[in-house]
């Protein structure tokens, strides 16, 4: 078969199925034509998830009747004033998106220049361009886009229902106004009750208004200030605690330069970041914006533009680790989680179902005594009593809850309070001068002992005990080659060990913050670890599981009594300690209660 040059329309056609997936791409092009427009107002009105009919009303500069009749031929834009592609300032730049989008639907197009007298219209049907007409319009450009995809019907079948598309949508504008807070936006369609997100202030204060306003309150209760400047390039934007969590990565929004992205290396520096303060399965909640000189990124990698290359890609990763990190040791007091939120205070519920006053006889309760007459002998008369009258014996406290004495004023006014008492041999309970905090032993040292590790490893290298007697631990043999392959990553944190014939590893070091350590237990949980990890995965990441793994093994166990000084001490050491708020697994290390919503639970307020 001979080559030929394929018809005009059909290369539209081609290039449209690129550009032109769903009607969520239509939108976000649209949009971003309105926002490189320079509009301070953009309404975006659907109708049948954008199959049936999008419309996009802007106040931008408009355009004038020559550029109207230009911009909806191929690769005609007014965003590049030159062939410099290294340079790209504007989040249009191809020139192909309004004759893709003329090639596959009904478009129409009117649109006033500050320049011309009135307005003028265009229509593109099929391919197919009308004549520029007059038209009436005060200011800005309207795009109207009527029957998606009714050139190409076979694109149709590929379209989820109208409700799915509609979400579509609504999440590329999402990302686009959170992109731009000083633009107002309103979203409007059949499917839904108008959303408007209002123009917000320049800044940090504005960006965190819009950001909550499209994420929620709770981001912006939990909302990190992060930034990191570093060559020229900046990384700032805000992060939620770690408290705030998502079951996947769909809360991470990334932006370049003002452009919305999904970029592999970006999610995976904030999932560095957030290793040691969230479980495996939780992702959490970010919104970064990083700003360059346009020459150090390429947006020219997919026409959808959704994807960017960094020059120096290891900067931009180091930066937003760095920030995030930065951020979250900087607000460690605002991981914790507070239980004052309404679900939490709503399951405190009365342990028993008290007798109806009409039934109840108190000669027939299990604690009405033998002798009555003889049930308070020996006991001291409360300061309500009247003379004579005795008092009820609480009686002793049970085998696993200790009691302190009255505590030092001073240690009220600390931020973890002083500890009052151990219940179940796990929990600490200490009091503040405005409420209480309960307190996960195991899990608040674990989180000491790791970040002990890490600054001992940072310093001078981990210290090691030497075992006087080797103690070996048998294993299968696949777990033994594993950690024998990992075995000078393991000594780094000073966990020596080598082979001791099939089956079994002798450890003949182990770190000395760890103590008396159960080896055992602790080369299993390590190979366990080393069964999910990437070869790709950065030595350092690798290093922090062992350390993290380690410090578990180290830390002070669930069962285990504490005398009062010790749970002080404890306390005091997580004031002292970066990132306190969570173990090394994510899980929070205490709740806090307010006196105010103890008050609320026995309707005292």
């Amino acid at each position: 078969m001979p080559v030929r040059q394929l018809p005009e329309q059909l290369v539209n056609r081609i290039a449209a199925g690129e550009v032109v997936e769903r009607p969520a791409s239509v939108v976000k092009e649209l949009v971003e034509n309105a926002i490189d427009a320079c509009a301070s107002r953009i309404d975006v009105f659907t109708d049948g998830g954008g199959r049936r009919r999008i419309g996009i009303t802007d106040d931008g500069g408009g355009m004038t009747r020559a550029d109207l009749a230009l911009a909806v031929d191929r690769h005609a834009t007014s965003k590049l004033d030159d062939e410099d592609l290294l340079r790209i300032r504007t989040l249009g730049f191809r020139g192909e998106a309004l004759p893709s989008i003329g090639a596959v639907a009904k478009l129409g197009i009117t649109t006033r220049h500050a320049s011309e007298p009135h307005a003028w219209s265009l229509s593109v049907e099929g391919g197919e361009k009308s004549e520029v007409m007059p038209a009436a319009l005060g200011q800005g450009t309207r795009v109207e886009v009527n029957e998606l995809f009714y050139a190409t019907p076979a694109r149709l079948k590929f379209l989820k229902t109208d409700r799915t598309e509609a979400e579509a949508i609504r999440e590329v504008v999402r990302r686009l106004a959170m992109a731009r807070p000083d633009i107002a936006f309103t979203l409007a369609g059949e499917e839904r009750a108008p959303v408007t997100w209002a123009a917000a202030l320049p800044g940090a204060a504005g960006r965190l208004t819009r950001l909550g306003d499209i994420l929620g309150a709770d981001f912006r209760a939990n909302a990190i200030e992060v930034r990191s400047e570093r060559e020229g390039v900046v990384v700032e934007g805000f992060a939620a605690a770690p408290s705030l969590t998502r079951a996947n990565a769909l809360g991470q929004y990334l932006f370049v330069n003002g452009r919305p992205v999904r970029d592999k290396l970006i999610l995976g520096a904030v999932r560095a970041a957030y290793s040691d303060y969230l479980p495996r399965d939780r992702h959490p909640v970010v919104a970064l914006f990083v700003t360059c000189d346009p020459q150090e990124v390429d947006a020219n990698v997919h026409p959808a533009k959704t994807e960017v290359r960094f020059r120096n890609a290891g900067l931009v990763r180091a930066l937003i680790v760095h920030a995030l990190k930065d951020g979250l040791a900087r607000e460690g007091r605002r991981t914790a989680a507070n239980t004052a939120d309404g679900a939490t205070l709503q399951a405190f519920r009365p342990a028993f179902t008290p007798p109806r006053p009409g039934n109840w006889d108190w000669r027939s309760s299990p604690s009405y005594p033998v002798n009555p007459m003889r049930a308070f002998e020996g006991t001291a008369a409360p300061a309500f009593a009247e003379p004579g009258q005795a008092a009820f014996d609480v009686g002793t406290p049970t085998a696993d809850v200790r009691f302190e004495a009255a505590p030092a004023p001073d240690l009220l006014d600390r931020p973890l309070g002083a500890a009052r008492t151990q219940i179940h041999e796990t929990y600490i309970v200490s009091q503040t001068r405005d409420g209480l905090i309960v307190v996960d032993q195991h899990a608040a040292h674990e989180r000491i002992v790791y970040e002990r590790l890490k600054a001992s490893l940072a310093k001078n290298g981990v210290q090691r005990q030497i075992l006087l007697i080797p103690e070996i631990v048998e294993l299968d043999e696949a777990t033994v080659e594993k950690l024998l392959d990992r075995a000078e990553e393991l000594a780094s944190f000073g966990l020596a060990i080598e082979s001791f014939g099939p089956g079994a590893v002798a450890v003949r070091e182990t770190p000395s913050l760890l103590g008396k350590a159960n080896a055992a237990g602790l080369l299993r949980d390590l190979a366990e670890h080393m069964a999910e990890w990437d070869e790709a995965l950065p030595l350092e990441r690798r290093l922090m599981h062992v350390a993290a793994t380690m410090a578990c093994h180290g830390s002070v166990r669930a069962g285990r009594r504490l005398k009062p000084e010790e749970m002080n001490a404890l306390l005091r050491e997580m004031e002292d300690t970066p990132n306190s708020g969570q173990c090394n697994h994510g899980r929070p290390t205490y709740v806090e209660l307010k006196l105010s919503d103890i008050e609320k639970l026995f309707g005292r307020r």
